[in-house]
């Protein structure tokens, strides 16, 4: 441009490129600026949600500690209801269900877990919830249901726990040989991890 407009025609051309695409860099900055301040105010909202959903499960602890089973029951599903989908909400589940354990209420722990499972997008916690169903099928005299439990999902690097608890369904239905194999997979995947001496009872017992 500089080698063919002078002064006069350049800034000429200048204001007429500005009339015709200023109120288009103006909606562009405007909408920029949006951008940032939505953000910003999305990013508040996320903390303020945490924050709140922090301060209910700190309730729940202090009511677990204090076995105050209707507290528990009351915040974590408050949690599941105002935070879905939150380690909070989640933990705040598992806590309920252990209380329902020790209260002698199974089915609905059961229950519980079976819905945490689920409804979780964490792969681990899922994993780790479906050997606790297990364990607890078993402890209801239902080692089938534990075993097909167990083979619903790969266990990863929780191979050696299924195992184990593979190894328990399959002493509980008086299949022994099975069932020594099972715990002897779990005492090599489980080698010099804690649990070891009761694996070794396990293998013992006669």
């Amino acid at each position: 441009m500089d080698d063919y407009l002078n002064e006069q025609e350049q800034w000429e051309f200048v204001r007429g490129w500005l009339r015709e695409n200023g109120p288009w860099l103006v909606a562009g900055v405007a909408l920029a600026a949006f951008g940032v301040w939505g953000w910003k105010a999305w990013q508040a909202h996320q903390e303020a949600r945490l924050l709140a959903a922090s301060g209910q499960y700190e309730q729940l602890v202090a009511a677990f500690a204090k076995d105050d089973m209707p507290t528990v029951m009351s915040l974590a599903d408050k949690l599941s209801a105002d935070h879905p989908g939150t380690g909070y909400a989640e933990h705040g589940q598992l806590a309920a269900a252990r209380l329902e354990v020790e209260n002698n209420q199974v089915p609905a722990a059961l229950a519980r877990l079976q819905r945490i499972m689920a409804a979780t997008s964490d792969h681990e916690l899922a994993l780790v919830v479906r050997l606790r169903i297990a364990r607890l099928q078993i402890d209801a005299g239902k080692p089938d249901d534990a075993l097909a439990t167990l083979a619903a999902a790969q266990p990863g690097a929780f191979a050696g726990r299924y195992a184990e608890v593979r190894g328990d369904a399959l002493w509980a239905k008086g299949d022994r040989p099975a069932a020594l194999k099972a715990y002897r997979e779990a005492q090599a995947a489980l080698a010099g991890a804690p649990g070891g001496d009761m694996l070794a009872l396990k293998i013992g017992a006669p």
